[in-house]
């Protein structure tokens, strides 16, 4: 189906969309990246490395793409990913959460996000609360039992973060509150996009750098950086801290920023249920490889006794099916879900994620495949070289 004015057929024309929509320092900070961006750009070009063995003759007329992941039964193997403050329309992480339960789909909200985790958990019923380690640990219990208490039915801690903050095109203005004088240097941006102001004033209101959900319910909310520095000064945790965490919560429980297979074996002894190979999107270390590139020697280390999931650089349903067919159980989506929340708000989260469930579908047509869970290493052809061998 071609691009119309209210539908785009790719991932890619929803970034040119978001592109013309946003300001642009809303833009850069979507994109974002560290450093060069060899990571970032490499988590998105690895995909196309892999080729596909696909088949021409007794395909099947029809394909399940079900699966479970934490505990929830989603329609397809592709996961709402937690990414912070969402200035890029209103309706912020509720409408997202809104796309996800339509297309019967894992929303993930993160503990920087913009809409507090009890309007999130409304409207979705699978809901899974992400969490840095930030604070004491009482306070990032009571973090977890307040979206437990909102409806959350599993825990995701992220922990591939370093503070590297540098871009080699520079990094955009991001105010600590929305004061006059930070308005005013938006203004020529803003100016430019006026559809984007329009739609910040039919809902009268303006983006919200507060945190909610990092305190108490009924607590101030603390602004973006306010909650950036506590973050900074809280010391890293420990695999003892982790343990101790997974102890305090008895559900599903996910490890987030894995890529080596060391980290993912003791991701398990500390009882994860779940961990996510992912290097945060490109926004950590700079040059760390791919997230695909990890995802096999992880798989190969763990495989067995965790859920592994891939997130990072997921742009077409046949990527879905690549990292599926070397081991994950489903992926996580980031930019593409805020490209298409960018585009065209809730109806552009939900056209990305149909985009994506039909090109797995096509995907598993062409591979003669049922079922996703009967993908395997042989329906890849993998170049020498392409993945991480680490030994460790």
């Amino acid at each position: 189906m071609a691009s119309t004015r209210t539908w785009f057929e790719t991932i890619a024309e929803a970034q040119r969309r978001a592109r013309r929509r946003l300001p642009r320092g809303v833009y850069q900070a979507l994109v974002a990246g560290a450093e060069a961006g060899v990571t970032m750009n490499d988590n998105v070009d690895a995909f196309g490395e892999l080729k596909v063995r696909p088949r021409v003759a007794d395909l099947p007329a029809t394909r399940d793409l079900s699966t479970t992941v934490m505990g929830q039964q989603i329609s397809f193997p592709v996961l709402i990913s937690p990414t912070g403050v969402q200035a890029v329309h209103p309706d912020g992480e509720v409408a997202v959460a809104r796309a996800a339960a339509g297309a019967g789909t894992a929303m993930s909200l993160s503990s920087f996000a913009s809409k507090p985790v009890e309007e999130v958990g409304a409207v979705t019923d699978k809901l899974l609360f992400q969490t840095y380690w930030v604070g004491s640990r009482e306070e990032i219990l009571a973090r977890a039992e307040r979206a437990r208490a909102a409806g959350a039915k599993g825990l995701i801690v992220t922990l591939d973060w370093v503070f590297d903050s540098r871009r080699d095109w520079g990094s955009p203005f991001i105010p600590e509150k929305l004061n006059l004088k930070a308005m005013a240097r938006y203004a020529p941006q803003v100016a430019l996009r006026p559809g984007y102001l329009a739609r910040w004033l039919r809902s009268r209101s303006l983006p919200d750098l507060g945190v909610p959900n990092l305190g108490p319910r009924e607590a101030t909310p603390p602004t973006f950086f306010g909650a950036y520095g506590q973050w900074i000064g809280t010391p890293p945790p420990s695999w003892a801290d982790l343990a101790w965490l997974r102890e305090q919560w008895d559900g599903p429980f996910m490890i987030k920023g894995i890529t080596r297979p060391d980290d993912a074996r003791r991701a398990v002894d500390v009882g994860a249920s779940a961990i996510s190979v992912s290097n945060h999107g490109g926004n950590n270390l700079d040059s760390t490889p791919a997230a695909i590139r990890c995802l096999p020697g992880v798989v190969d280390a763990v495989g067995d006794q965790v859920e592994v999931l891939l997130d990072g650089g997921i742009r077409r349903g046949s990527d879905v099916v690549k990292a599926l067919a070397l081991g994950a159980r489903a992926v996580m989506i980031g930019r593409a879900y805020l490209f298409g929340m960018a585009a065209g708000g809730e109806h552009g989260v939900t056209n990305v994620l149909e985009i994506l469930r039909q090109g797995v579908s096509e995907t598993l047509l062409g591979l003669g495949h049922s079922s996703v869970h009967e993908l395997s290493p042989e329906d890849i052809l993998v170049p020498a070289g392409f993945a991480i061998d680490q030994k460790v």
